[in-house]
């Protein structure tokens, strides 16, 4: 019977893994598409807006919301600062990219925040790195050189260099995220909520210093919330229970990686892009670079 339940919880770890990264696979070409009813600013405040409101009923129905009368001073001044970093100040940059460059080569870059952790990792946390990772940075940016060159356009246009350098930079806005909440110990959904509710917080503030600052029109507010509900926030839960149900990490995380892929049929039939050649080789290159780095980390820990 312990068997059985097991194959179970792993084959629902599946479904919600799967059903996360068909999520994740619509949302750049919703980016792109509500990019053309508003600024970056204005959907990610409409989209934090939702995520929170999502996060919080979570909360309700997951009966979590009493977690919140147990966080400490430490708690919140952790998840405040981790709220201005990520979604705030993250998901500007990241919408600014989508902005610049096409949807089939802004995601990609935005996915090499594995190989840039291990970069900031060697000052930050002290860490060695092996040739395995050496390796697979060589992969990666190789990839990314692809992607760059896409149609022969990063040096001809200014706009599509500047994307590319804040696609890059979101990599590295992540990886910091990642590595500064490795110290966060609260349950998962509650540090979610709390980040996101600080980073609405920030972001409503700051719309009194512009106009217009939230989105307007049914069109905007429609991708504000197909965003924070499926990129923010339902997709996130959907992935920390797969991994909850998972017997491990490694059978579900790879999956992340078919992401790119189907992202690749969405821009195509529904924005319109001409898919390169180059695109699919360098999203090639950039995935195996990721899965060789992930490799490098299980030998490290079997060996040490």
């Amino acid at each position: 019977m312990l068997h059985v339940g097991n194959r179970s919880n792993q084959q629902k770890a599946y479904l919600l893994a799967i059903t996360a990264v068909l999520f994740w696979s619509t949302v750049p070409t919703a980016f792109k598409l509500g990019l053309r009813y508003q600024d970056n600013y204005q959907m990610v405040t409409g989209a934090a807006i939702v995520s929170t409101i999502v996060l919080g009923i979570t909360l309700l129905a997951q009966r979590k919301i009493g977690h919140l009368r147990n966080l400490t001073r430490r708690d919140l001044l952790r998840t405040a600062s981790l709220g201005l970093l990520n979604p705030a100040f993250y998901y500007l940059v990241l919408f600014k990219a989508y902005d610049l460059l096409p949807g089939q080569v802004a995601q990609p870059l935005n996915m090499t925040w594995p190989i840039v952790l291990v970069l900031i990792s060697i000052p930050l946390l002290h860490q060695k790195i092996g040739w395995l990772s050496i390796i697979s940075m060589i992969i990666s940016f190789s990839g990314v050189i692809v992607l760059s060159l896409q149609g022969g356009t990063l040096f001809s246009e200014q706009s599509n260099f500047k994307g590319v350098l804040l696609a890059l930079g979101t990599a590295f806005l992540w990886a910091f995220y990642w590595i500064f909440n490795m110290k966060n110990r609260l349950d998962e959904v509650v540090g979610l909520f709390l980040v996101f509710a600080f980073s609405t917080l920030y972001l409503i503030a700051g719309t009194i210093f512009r106009d217009p600052g939230f989105p307007e029109g049914p069109e905007a507010w429609t991708a504000a919330a197909y965003i924070g509900v499926f990129e923010m926030g339902f997709a996130f839960v959907l992935w920390l229970k797969a991994l909850q149900l998972s017997s491990t990490t490694a059978k579900i995380s790879n999956l992340v990686f078919i992401a790119p892929f189907i992202n690749l049929i969405f821009v195509h039939l529904i924005l319109g892009e001409s898919i390169y050649i180059s695109t699919i080789f360098g999203i090639i290159l950039v995935v195996t670079g990721i899965i060789v780095q992930n490799n490098a980390n299980k030998n490290s820990i079997t060996n040490g």
